[in-house]
């Protein structure tokens, strides 16, 4: 089982390629959990996540023979742009099998890091089928995404930074998908903190490890559907799991809207853009998804910032919504002169700033007497929200609430 000795190693193999990345203290969500919150910045890390860490590691273990061979891998992004970039430095060609749906934002970093991307599968588990058909056909060593020990270790040199730059560190909070980056993280911090606790978290839609636990063997899911696609895979590692039921104290899951909000408080109030998996450790501190002490330390890691910019526009626009600042809603009106202006009226009399509205009278859905209006709405919150469609209903008009 992956012992601390191999992450030592794996630090020397990896520092000339990976950064040492910032640990920062947070006023914001301390004050907002009362705890003492220090954000792990992995997302500052080269390739925009921790992938390199463990992919350089790895293909620094080499023999020659296998260099000489190539490798090939299979991911949804961080751990493709990882192994390319890796194998670059190294001279070493990568072919990556990526899902057909990967964020276009992360095939074209893969490639431009110098490996030839083949697209094909729905998912991860897909993708790492055909992967290992070419590792059959062109005799490539296969680097696996989490379920091998230099990789493991590679990703534990983020938990001997954590506890090096904060030695008080009570709690560290990881993602986790196939459980490779919490192996290290737990290996490397139980070492070094004994009564340290560690936490990992899971979307909702891909919770392949809670639910092993609670089983007490390792699950497959049937397929995996979140917004943090860098977690998203069907099952935690065989190699993965043990060191997780004898490592890590509890695994949370969160949801995809907790995640959008997490996404949107690190944008605005940290002005630190993440992508889904890497906001997950923050949703469950902020809505409490384990038990906390006042003033614990706490280190939710930060572990990836590729997020596709389409993808980037719905989270914000879902995290605006579960937090009452945005509004789209749907009404009838009386088609005459007047009808939207008293309407209007209501809108400025609770400050509710308009983005956009849809005026249709064409509607099959309203009376040929009438109007249906759709109009999106800047709020100030749950309660700003609440008043406004009380006093609307209150004034007559039927109010559907459509996001």
């Amino acid at each position: 089982m992956l012992e601390l000795s191999n992450i030592l190693e794996a630090r020397d193999r990896v520092r000339e390629t990976s950064r040492h990345t910032p640990l920062e203290y947070s006023h914001t969500y301390s004050a907002m959990t009362g705890a003492d919150v220090h954000l792990k910045l992995e997302n500052f890390q080269r390739t925009g996540a921790f992938k390199i860490r463990g992919a350089t590691n790895r293909i620094a273990t080499l023999s020659e023979a296998e260099k000489a061979a190539g490798v090939v891998t299979a991911s949804a992004g961080n751990h493709a742009q990882g192994v390319a970039l890796a194998a670059s430095r190294a001279g070493v060609d990568s072919k990556i099998v990526m899902p057909e749906h990967a964020p276009i934002s992360k095939v074209k970093a893969t490639r431009n890091y110098g490996a030839e991307v083949v697209l094909d599968g729905t998912d991860y588990n897909e993708a790492a089928r055909r992967a290992h058909e070419i590792e059959r056909e062109e005799d490539r060593t296969y680097v696996h995404a989490f379920d091998d020990e230099y990789v493991m270790a590679g990703q534990g040199t983020i938990g001997l930074e954590i506890v090096e730059d904060c030695p008080e560190v009570d709690t560290v909070v990881v993602p986790i998908g196939g459980g490779g980056l919490i192996s290290g993280i737990a290996t490397a911090v139980k070492a070094k903190n004994p009564d340290a606790r560690v936490i990992g978290v899971q979307a909702e839609g891909a919770s392949s490890v809670a639910t092993s636990l609670e089983k007490g063997e390792r699950v497959s899911l049937d397929g995996v559907d979140t917004i943090a696609d860098g977690i998203a895979t069907r099952s935690v590692g065989e190699r993965t799991f043990p060191i997780i039921q004898e490592r890590v104290d509890e695994v949370v899951t969160v949801s995809d809207p907790e995640i959008a909000v997490a996404t949107v408080y690190l944008l605005e109030r940290s002005k630190t853009l993440v992508e889904g998996a890497g906001a997950v450790p923050l949703a469950a501190l902020l809505f409490e998804k384990f038990d906390y002490e006042a003033d614990e330390t706490i280190v939710p890691a930060l572990c990836g910032g590729n997020i596709d910019l389409n993808t980037l526009t719905n989270v914000i626009v879902r995290g605006l919504v579960e937090t009452g600042r945005y509004l789209k809603i749907r009404t009838v009106l009386k088609d005459q002169p007047g009808a939207l202006e008293d309407l209007l009226e209501i809108f400025t009399a609770h400050r509710a700033n308009i983005y956009a509205i849809h005026h249709d009278r064409t509607s099959r859905d309203v009376e040929m007497s009438d109007t249906e209006v759709e109009i999106e709405l800047e709020m100030r919150g749950p309660d700003h929200v609440d008043r406004f469609l009380d006093d609307m209903r209150e004034s007559g008009y039927e109010v559907d609430v459509l996001v």
